[in-house]
C-alpha cells in the first residue's frame, strides 16, 4: 500500500493512501477528503457525455476514498534523524544519541548535509519488517543497519543504480539486513539526497507496497485510465488526416506524455517492465517537462487566432522550451546545486504556470471557445502544479507531488480537451467546406458566361487538355451572320435574347461542350460518331430556335462555321486558329455555311457540309 504523509494540502485536495503515525504502529489512519470538481460542468457534448464524465470522476474519487480507509498497522515511520559527512562512520554516528533529532510527527528534514540518517525504532511486539520504501528521487547510495538489543549490527549498502522499484507508484524498495525479534533499530543512511520527499516518506514494511487486493484494484483502475488515454490518440489520427492542423499534433504529444507519466509513476511500469528506480526517477522528471511543454504548445496552437494577446501567444513557445530545458538539466545533473536544486527547479516553473493562466484568462475574456475547454480541463492539473510549487518552495510544508490528484486530472484534462479538439475539428471543417464551396462557386462564375450560361474562353482553355484525354475529337467555331445589324436595328436587349437562343440551339451535353468566346462567336468541342454531322445539325438549328425565341425579326438569323479535328499534339490556340480560318472561308464564300477539315465518313447521313445550307 502506498504510504504518504497526510498534511494540510493533502487533506483538502488529495485522495491519497495514508501512512502510519510516528508515535505508534497501531495509530489510526486519517482518510483524506476527495477532490470535488465544479458542479457546473461545461455543456458541449450534450447531457449524456457530461453525465458520463461526472460519473467517472465521482467513481475515481470514491474509489480513492475507499483506498484511504484501508490500513497497514505493521509499517513503521521514522522516529529520529541525523546528519553526517560521507567520511564519517555510520555506526559511530548511529550510536551517538547527541546527533539525533527526535521531534515526533513534525520532522523538519534537511538535505544540506552530505549524508542524512533516518532511525526507525522497532517495538518488541512488532511484526518483522523486511523492506525500506520511500519516494524516488536522485541519490548516490543507501546504507542500511539493523541494530539488535545487545548492540549487534548487521549492515548492507546499495548504490543508487541497484535500487529496485516498488509496486507502489513512485516508490523504491530495498531489502533490509536480517531483522530478528531482538532488533530494536533500523538505520537508513542516504548519501547525497536530492529531495526531501525521500526522507519524509521513508518507512519500513513487512512486504512490498502495492501487493494487496485493494492496491491491485487501484492499479487496474490506473490501467483503465491509461487505456482511456489511447483513444484520443486514435481519434487524433483521423482529425489530423482531415485537417493537418498543428494543434492536433500537440494534443497528441500532450496526451502521450500524460499516458507515459501515468505508466512511469504508477505500478504499471513495474508490473510491465520492472526498470531500476533511478531510471524511473529521471524519466519522471523528463516526462514532466514534456507534459508542460506540449501543454503550452497546445494552448499556443489551439486558441483561435485573434483571441489571445499577441504577446502572450509569443511567450508560450518560450515557456515550452524553458520547461524542456529545466527537466533535461535537472534529470541529467541532479547534484549540481543539490541542497537547493529541487526547490529552484520547482520554483522555475512558476513563470510558466503564470503565463499559461494569463493566456487562458485573456482568451476567455476575448470570447474563445477553445479556452473554455482548457480552463476546465486543466483545472485539476493546474492545482497539482500549484500544490507542487507551494509545498516544494515553502520550508514549512512537506513536499508532495499529488500523484492521485494528477491521475484524476489526467482523465479530466484529456476528456475535456479531446471534446474541445473534436468541436474545433467540426468548426474548422465547416469553415473549410464553406470556403471551398465559395471558391468553387467563384471559379464556376469566373468560367461561365453570365448572359448565356455557357462556358467562357478561360474555362475551355483550362479544361482543354483534360477534354482531349476524355475523347473529344473535333473543334468548331461558329459566328452569327450580320449580328451587328440586329444590335443596331433592334437594340442590344434583342441582341442578348438572340445570343441566349443560340446557346439553346447549340445544346451542350455529355458529348458536346459549348463555349461563348465573346460577342457573337461560339466554340464547340465534340466526341463520338459523326462529329461533323453533330456540328452541322446544331448550326442549322439556330435560325428556327432564334425565330421561336425572338419573334419579330425581319429575317432568319444564320451562322457560319469552321470545324477541324483535334490531333494529339496540337495546342488549343493552334486548333482554334485553324477552325477560325475555316470559319472565315465560310464567311467569304457567302455565309450561312460550313467549312470542315474533317473528311467525310461512311456512316454520316448528313448533307454535304461543303455546300451552302440555307435555313
Amino acid at each position: 500500500m502506498i504510504k504518504s504523509r497526510i498534511g494540510l494540502w493533502e487533506t483538502r485536495f488529495l485522495c491519497a493512501r495514508p501512512l502510519p503515525s510516528n508515535r505508534s504502529s497501531n495509530a489510526s489512519l486519517t482518510a483524506s477528503k476527495p477532490f470535488s470538481t465544479t458542479d457546473k460542468p461545461m455543456t458541449i457534448g450534450g447531457f449524456f457525455r457530461n453525465l458520463t464524465a461526472y460519473l467517472l470522476l465521482v467513481m475515481l474519487a470514491q474509489f480513492c476514498a475507499n483506498v484511504a480507509n484501508a490500513s497497514d498497522s505493521n509499517s513503521i515511520r521514522t522516529s529520529c534523524w541525523a546528519t553526517a559527512t560521507l567520511s564519517e562512520d555510520i555506526v559511530v554516528v548511529a550510536r551517538d544519541e547527541q546527533r539525533w533529532s527526535c521531534s515526533g510527527s513534525d520532522q523538519d528534514f534537511s538535505i544540506d548535509a552530505e549524508r542524512v540518517l533516518l532511525r526507525f525504532d522497532i517495538p518488541p511486539i512488532q511484526t518483522q519488517v523486511r523492506y525500506l520504501l520511500s519516494r524516488r528521487s536522485a541519490l548516490e547510495a543507501l546504507h542500511l543497519l539493523a541494530i539488535d538489543q545487545d548492540g549487534a549490527v548487521r549492515q548492507a549498502s546499495f548504490p543508487a543504480a541497484a535500487l529496485r522499484s516498488s509496486m507502489a507508484g513512485g516508490y523504491f524498495k530495498v531489502a533490509l539486513p536480517d531483522v530478528t525479534q531482538a532488533t530494536r533499530q533500523v538505520i537508513a543512511a542516504v548519501d547525497l539526497p536530492s529531495h526531501k520527499m525521500t526522507l519524509e516518506n521513508a518507512y519500513l514494511s513487512p512486504a512490498d507496497a502495492g501487493a494487496s487486493a485493494v492496491d491491485l484494484r487501484f492499479l487496474l483502475l490506473i490501467a483503465g485510465l491509461a487505456g482511456m488515454l489511447v483513444m484520443p490518440l486514435i481519434f487524433n489520427v483521423g482529425f489530423y488526416r482531415a485537417l493537418r492542423e498543428p494543434f492536433v499534433l500537440w494534443h497528441s504529444a500532450l496526451t502521450s506524455s500524460l499516458l507515459m507519466t501515468i505508466v512511469v509513476t504508477s505500478g504499471l511500469s513495474v508490473a510491465l517492465f520492472d526498470p531500476p528506480a533511478m531510471t524511473l526517477s529521471w524519466m519522471t522528471t523528463l516526462l514532466f517537462g514534456m507534459t508542460v511543454s506540449s501543454g503550452a504548445m497546445f494552448t499556443y496552437s489551439f486558441i483561435e487566432p485573434g483571441l489571445m494577446h499577441p504577446l502572450l501567444r509569443r511567450i508560450l513557445p518560450y515557456c515550452a522550451a524553458w520547461a524542456v530545458f529545466l527537466s533535461v538539466f535537472h534529470a541529467t545533473f541532479p547534484f549540481v546545486a543539490r541542497p537547493i536544486q529541487s526547490t529552484v527547479y520547482t520554483a522555475a516553473f512558476a513563470p510558466i504556470l503564470a503565463a499559461f493562466v494569463c493566456a487562458v484568462v485573456d482568451a476567455l475574456l476575448r470570447g474563445s471557445r477553445a479556452a473554455r475547454f482548457q480552463a476546465i480541463g486543466y483545472a485539476p492539473l493546474a492545482l497539482v502544479g500549484l500544490i507542487r510549487l507551494v509545498t516544494g518552495v515553502s520550508p514549512s510544508l512537506h513536499s508532495m507531488d499529488a500523484m492521485v490528484l494528477f491521475y484524476f486530472g489526467c482523465m479530466f484534462e484529456v476528456l475535456l480537451t479531446t471534446l474541445g479538439v473534436a468541436e474545433r475539428f467540426v468548426i474548422i471543417k465547416r469553415e473549410r467546406d464553406l470556403a471551398r464551396n465559395e471558391a468553387d462557386l467563384l471559379e464556376r462564375l469566373s468560367e461561365t458566361d453570365p448572359l448565356t450560361g455557357l462556358l467562357n474562353r478561360r474555362a475551355i482553355e483550362r479544361q482543354f487538355e483534360q477534354l482531349r484525354e476524355e475523347g473529344f475529337t473535333a473543334l468548331a467555331v461558329i459566328d452569327l451572320d450580320h449580328f451587328k445589324a440586329i444590335n443596331d436595328g433592334y437594340g442590344h436587349n434583342t441582341g442578348d435574347e438572340v445570343l441566349k437562343a443560340v446557346a439553346v440551339a447549340l445544346k451542350a451535353g455529355a458529348n458536346v461542350r459549348a463555349c461563348r468566346l465573346g460577342g457573337e462567336e461560339f466554340l464547340l468541342l465534340f466526341r463520338g460518331q459523326d462529329v461533323d454531322a453533330q456540328a452541322e445539325f446544331r448550326r442549322q438549328a439556330i435560325p428556327a430556335t432564334v425565330a421561336n425565341a425572338v419573334p419579330g425579326l425581319a429575317g432568319p438569323v444564320t451562322a457560319s462555321m469552321g470545324i477541324t479535328p483535334i490531333s494529339d499534339d496540337d495546342a488549343f490556340t493552334t486548333l482554334y486558329e485553324r477552325a477560325d480560318k475555316l470559319l472565315y472561308e465560310a464567311k467569304s464564300a457567302g455565309r450561312n455555311r460550313t467549312r470542315s477539315a474533317i473528311g467525310p465518313t461512311q456512316s454520316s447521313k448528313a448533307v454535304q457540309i461543303d455546300q451552302a445550307m440555307i435555313a
